[in-house]
């Protein structure tokens, strides 16, 4: 059973702060230095430096064109990676670690796609087992109202805050469901690569865009998720 210290929907404490500002998805963050033309020139570039710009590159062929992420910005052990890890779980099952910042995916065979991820600040942390109600893309947030009145500047968007670059959810949103009633937890898709590896949500987690685009297109409706303790 989920033990949720406080029902509220999550997103990047930086957004909620920039409220009416959000933060803008259209900024270009590495520029061409992540084409493939521009590796070529970039003799002094490492094999981790090209491979991160491989995963992480822009994604000009969506609905909203995505930048590529300033991987500066992030500690490469948070890279998307296949890593080993014993489970029984069935392939597919994704499990939430946020006591070390990861979401993994079970791949079978003892492997699981393993990402970087943000996670729920004090008071906001859960553990259980829960499933994928649903699933949306470039999905309309609407803040409770446990947070308009923690942050009343929220309330402009009541009403529901169309998805597009500057959503706080993202372009990849997966609902967290419990015996057929959403938790109000989400596992979405975060502009700011600066977060990964830190506590600031309400509670839900954060994967860097390109990942949650990795992890939304392998995941149905349906897919176990499992909550571990911090």
């Amino acid at each position: 059973m989920i033990t949720i210290s406080e029902s509220v929907n999550a997103m990047d404490e930086r957004v909620l702060r920039a409220f009416p500002c959000p933060l803008n998805r259209r900024s270009f963050l590495i520029g061409s230095a992540a084409s493939v033309g521009a590796l070529g020139l970039a003799g002094c570039a490492t094999t981790e430096d090209m491979q991160a710009a491989a995963l992480y590159g822009p994604l000009p062929d969506k609905k909203f064109p995505i930048p590529a992420t300033d991987v500066s910005k992030v500690d490469p052990k948070y890279y998307r990676q296949t890593v080993r890890y014993d489970s029984k779980e069935a392939p597919g099952t994704i499990i939430v670690d946020p006591g070390n910042y990861y979401v993994y995916r079970i791949e079978g065979d003892g492997n699981a796609t393993r990402y970087g991820a943000n996670v729920g600040r004090e008071g906001f942390l859960w553990s259980g087992e829960a499933y994928v109600g649903r699933k949306a893309e470039w999905p309309t947030w609407t803040p409770p109202k446990e947070m308009i009145k923690r942050q009343p500047e929220a309330a402009k968007y009541a009403g529901g805050m169309p998805g597009g670059p500057d959503n706080p959810l993202g372009a990849r949103t997966l609902y967290l469901y419990q015996n057929g009633v959403y938790t109000l937890y989400t596992i979405y898709a975060s502009s700011a690569p600066e977060t990964i590896g830190t506590n600031l949500t309400s509670g839900c987690t954060g994967l860097l865009t390109q990942d949650m685009f990795h992890l939304y297109d392998r995941t149905p409706v349906k897919t176990k998720v499992i909550v571990l303790p911090a």
